[in-house]
């Protein structure tokens, strides 16, 4: 996949502004969702990351960066298409997709 398709793919799964996942990512919410087993949660730590990466100029993006991107743009493709029944603004699902910069209830 190209650079610049990797940028356009993951500029629609990422709905959510740098300013706004940095502080949801500081919420007890956000902590709880996720595996942990290593402490933080896979999620929060790609949340810190997709941070960085709004905030990266596209010419100073890395190949690392890009290879991030094209995971965030899988994991939310794959979440959105595991939706549970019923309300989730309060579910573990909706805290882990806002986790990798996605907030399913957001237009």
């Amino acid at each position: 996949m190209s650079d610049d398709r990797t940028r356009d793919e993951f500029g629609e799964a990422v709905n959510m502004t740098a300013s706004a996942l940095e502080k949801w990512l500081e919420t007890d919410e956000s902590k709880a969702a996720g595996d942990k087993s290593s402490g933080e949660s896979t999620g929060h730590a790609s949340g810190r990351r997709i941070v960085e990466l709004l905030r990266t100029k596209k010419d100073d993006l890395t190949d690392s960066d890009h290879q991030h991107m094209r995971k965030v743009v899988g994991y939310v493709h794959r979440h959105l298409a595991q939706r549970p029944k019923g309300d989730v603004e309060d579910s573990r699902w909706r805290h882990s997709l806002m986790n990798w910069g996605h907030d399913p209830l957001k237009n």
